[in-house]
């Protein structure tokens, strides 16, 4: 393939990733294909473009949450919610450590597992420098349980014979993405799906904290500590939709559009993973992440059942 028939390939993925038809999980197979294949232009800088595609898309997504909203249902399980993040975010770094793998990848699965799945390592990774190779590690791990999830929860659910409360409250927590936790609370039924989808917007403010206490816990010695700028406009842009409810059509448009950008960041971490980067990895980053997933799973679960 020549120079020029490389591009051909490689700008259709592109469009196809900004249409609704392609998902996040979808957009980062391509991209791994298309590399696998060679069909990757070398010319593109990948790294430099992904990292601000990325940033751009963590501020338009603030546009989505609604702050009033969040930080009622916020309040009401706040012992949950902050127990569940501390929680896992201190258990994955030392199960990191124990099991030898890598610092940064395994606190990007954590902070997926912690908080939002995909868009929690989208806005934590540029906070740590994270490379294209760790970002695609834990994406890949991420989007592997929640395709799981969208089966399993439901299903146990059931059989323990849970309320529609008890189970969106446990979704939104237990679950990694946003898209995983509603189509798994919508199975369940129309109470469980408002709940799941509400708190899980909620928790999601809490990238802004585990995002600057992350770039502390990464940063160098020998340089100042720099704020990830993208986390200022994402408060920003919060507190504009809700301060101006007036363009809330706006606001969606933008919200829809970040969405799709945030797919097109996916394909483009894809294309920089190669078959050789995930045998050097090995099983660690997959078995770390449903090592993680099955503790926030099992305890919040047990928590709920306590309290109920």
């Amino acid at each position: 393939m020549t120079a020029y028939t490389r591009y051909l390939p490689f700008s259709l993925a592109v469009l196809a990733c900004l249409t609704p038809w392609v998902s996040s999980p979808i957009a980062l197979v391509l991209g791994f294909l298309l590399t696998s294949l060679g069909w990757v232009p070398s010319a593109i800088p990948l790294t430099k473009i992904t990292k601000k595609l990325l940033a751009y898309s963590i501020v338009g997504l603030g546009f989505g949450i609604p702050l009033q909203e969040a930080l009622a249902v916020t309040g009401d399980g706040i012992g949950l919610i902050i127990a569940t993040i501390a929680g896992t975010l201190v258990f994955g770094t030392l199960l990191a450590k124990l099991m030898g793998l890598d610092k940064k990848t395994g606190h990007l699965i954590a902070s997926g597992t912690a908080i939002c799945g995909g868009s929690a390592i989208a806005a934590v990774s540029p906070a740590i420098n994270a490379d294209d190779k760790q970002i695609g590690l834990a994406l890949g791990t991420v989007f592997v349980l929640n395709s799981l999830a969208l089966f399993v929860f439901p299903i146990v659910g059931h059989a323990l014979g849970l309320d529609q409360h008890t189970f969106g409250t446990w979704a939104a927590i237990a679950i990694h993405d946003t898209s995983s936790v509603v189509g798994a609370a919508s199975a369940y039924g129309e109470q469980a799906l408002t709940t799941a989808t509400t708190l899980k917007l909620a928790r999601a403010l809490w990238i802004v904290p585990v995002a600057f206490v992350s770039a502390l816990m990464f940063r160098s010695h020998a340089k100042k500590i720099t704020i990830p700028y993208f986390i200022v406009f994402y408060c920003l842009a919060i507190g504009i939709s809700d301060a101006f409810v007036q363009a809330q059509p706006i606001y969606e448009v933008i919200f829809a559009i970040s969405k799709q950008v945030l797919v097109v960041c996916l394909f483009l971490i894809g294309c920089s993973i190669s078959v050789t980067q995930l045998r050097t990895a090995g099983p660690k980053p997959l078995l770390f992440g449903v090592a993680l997933w099955v503790i926030i799973s099992c305890t919040s679960l047990a928590w709920l059942l306590l309290a109920a």
